[in-house]
């Protein structure tokens, strides 16, 4: 849940206070069971370590630490597009209960306030912190940044892996999924929409 502070000639902060604790003990009882039903022998190092590093595994990917969305005012009129590109994430496939994991790419169109680039970062590291399907992920981010920021447009493109997909089933190694969410003029006006989309395609050569 967003707690909001009131400032004055500002945009009020958001405090995400991380995420909703895990009933831990009964967490590794169902997966005891689990382990027991697929097989696992009662006496064996996997049936008595394993439940506790389960949850323990899981538990990691859908937290995150506390933060604040701080803001700041765009004094000196940016007004072209602020774009972090490579952050990385991971998040768990709320279809099986298996990771994907990938890099998202976010851009701001700023209008009166700017966010910090780091908040970017975090912001994508929130909403990925839960079972989650790609395509909600990124819609996720591009309403959170719009509604906090007030600005002219947000586009967010997440490319991962599935392993849902390339491990298991088809299991089509090598495969990603792309996905793409904006707001605003990024979403309506298509000179800008191809430039955000060109900025976070390109490829940039490491170490040069």
């Amino acid at each position: 849940m967003l707690i909001a502070h009131a400032e004055s000639n500002r945009l009020s902060p958001d405090l995400f206070p991380g995420s909703p604790g895990i009933d831990f003990e009964a967490a590794v009882r169902a997966a005891t069971a689990l382990l027991t039903a697929i097989g696992v022998s009662d006496d064996s190092e996997a049936a008595v370590r394993t439940p506790a590093r389960m949850v323990a595994g899981l538990a990691e990917l859908l937290s995150c630490p506390a933060w604040e969305f701080t803001t700041f005012p765009n004094r000196e009129g940016q007004h072209d597009l602020v774009l972090a590109r490579d952050v990385p994430f991971t998040s768990l496939c709320a279809h099986h209960l298996l990771p994907f994991s990938g890099v998202a790419h976010v851009g701001v169109l700023p209008g009166q306030r700017i966010a910090g680039l780091s908040k970017l970062a975090r912001t994508v590291e929130a909403f990925a912190s839960r079972l989650q399907v790609q395509e909600e992920l990124g819609q996720q981010i591009a309403s959170f940044l719009e509604d906090r920021l007030e600005c002219r447009g947000v586009g967010v493109v997440l490319a991962a892996e599935h392993l849902c997909m390339t491990r298991r089933g088809v299991r089509a190694q090598g495969a990603d999924t792309v996905t793409i969410a904006c707001r605003g003029e990024l979403r309506d006006d298509p000179v800008v929409r191809a430039e955000f989309l060109q900025l976070a395609a390109a490829q940039v050569r490491r170490g040069a």
